[in-house]
């Protein structure tokens, strides 16, 4: 599956032409234009409704959720570069699921017994997921080393420090003990369904895309893109940590 997909991007590999380089210059000044309310912080009116909250809130925690997740671009692209070659809705679901699992049990084991990591260097290491993940459709790990790590062990890892990073969020907001546990299952629920949600339009995307006889020829770029753009998050997250 994971191996067939990167040897074939290996063997058709191409030089990329201006259109290619005009569209990963694009994504990196998309990048750096948005604001830190739709990367993987909480926006500034959610924090308000948090510090706010008290007792259980179940609906509006599952909508915060879900908001997060669609507007988190750094869950998005690690997950686009997951599903990249993945064509059977059951391999999939296994990888979402690894991933989900993951970021439900730090979500909650993070706020529950409050550890708190500097979210610059979390953030800094989900972009370095998305730059991991784009070398591994690459096929780079194999042509550096000879070795292709396990995608599913990494998946679930990535996942786990994903939600490491709104566990720090949701701790710097200080959410209120009362009705604590049901607000972050509904908020983590709320961030599945989102997933759910962003991943159908991503698999409706990708799915007319590799119909088209260009999806080979720009999948490289594609791939060169993200990894730029996982670059750009940490190099912005490493800096925020240096200037803080």
């Amino acid at each position: 599956m994971y191996s067939l997909s990167m040897s074939g991007i290996g063997a058709r590999v191409v030089r990329p032409n201006r259109q290619q380089l005009l569209l990963l210059l694009f994504t990196m000044l998309l990048l750096l234009g948005m604001p830190d309310a739709l990367a993987h912080a909480v926006a500034e009116g959610d924090k308000g409704f948090i510090l706010e909250s008290s007792g259980v809130m179940l609906l509006p925690f599952t909508y915060l959720g879900a908001k997060h997740m669609i507007t988190g671009y750094d869950h998005l692209l690690f997950l686009f570069g997951v599903i990249f070659f993945l064509y059977r809705l059951k391999d999939v679901g296994v990888y979402v699921t690894l991933f989900a699992v993951g970021h439900s049990v730090t979500l909650l084991l993070g706020v529950l017994t409050e550890i708190s990591i500097s979210s610059y260097i979390v953030d800094a290491i989900i972009g370095f997921s998305v730059v991991y993940k784009a070398l591994d459709n690459l096929g780079a790990f194999q042509r550096w080393f000879g070795y292709q790590p396990n995608t599913k062990v990494a998946t679930l890892l990535f996942g786990l420090l994903h939600g490491f990073g709104l566990a720090t969020k949701i701790l710097e907001y200080e959410i209120s003990e009362d009705g604590l546990i049901p607000n972050l299952i509904a908020f983590n629920v709320g961030v599945e369904i989102g997933q759910l949600l962003a991943l159908s339009a991503i698999l409706i995307v990708m799915g007319y895309w590799r119909r088209c006889a260009s999806f080979w020829r720009h999948a490289y770029t594609a791939n060169v893109a993200m990894m730029s753009a996982g670059f750009l998050l940490m190099g912005y997250q490493l800096t925020g940590l240096i200037v803080s």
